[in-house]
């Protein structure tokens, strides 16, 4: 499987990722062993899409990169994100 992830970090960002194994990215991105992601403050995992195809999974990270799949996702997890800055 694929992975398509989103992580807030304490300062409210968001990150965007895809991976095939979830597990170890996200505890790599909490070890801050990830250059993007260590200066985010405490992070937590708030979304995440599974994928057969990797394919699929690179076209999703990169739709909510964009403009409009940034506004998506604020909508999807309108609950979960708080007050985004």
């Amino acid at each position: 499987m694929f992975y398509t992830y989103v992580i807030q970090g304490s300062d409210k960002r968001l990150y965007v990722g895809y991976s095939s194994d979830l597990k170890e990215r996200i505890k790599k991105h909490f070890s801050r062993g990830v250059y993007t992601t260590k200066r985010m403050g405490n992070l937590k995992l708030i979304f995440y899409e599974a994928f057969i195809s990797e394919k699929d999974a690179k076209r999703r990270e990169k739709y909510f990169k964009t403009t409009k799949g940034k506004r998506t996702l604020k909508l999807m997890l309108v609950h979960s994100l708080g007050p985004v800055v």
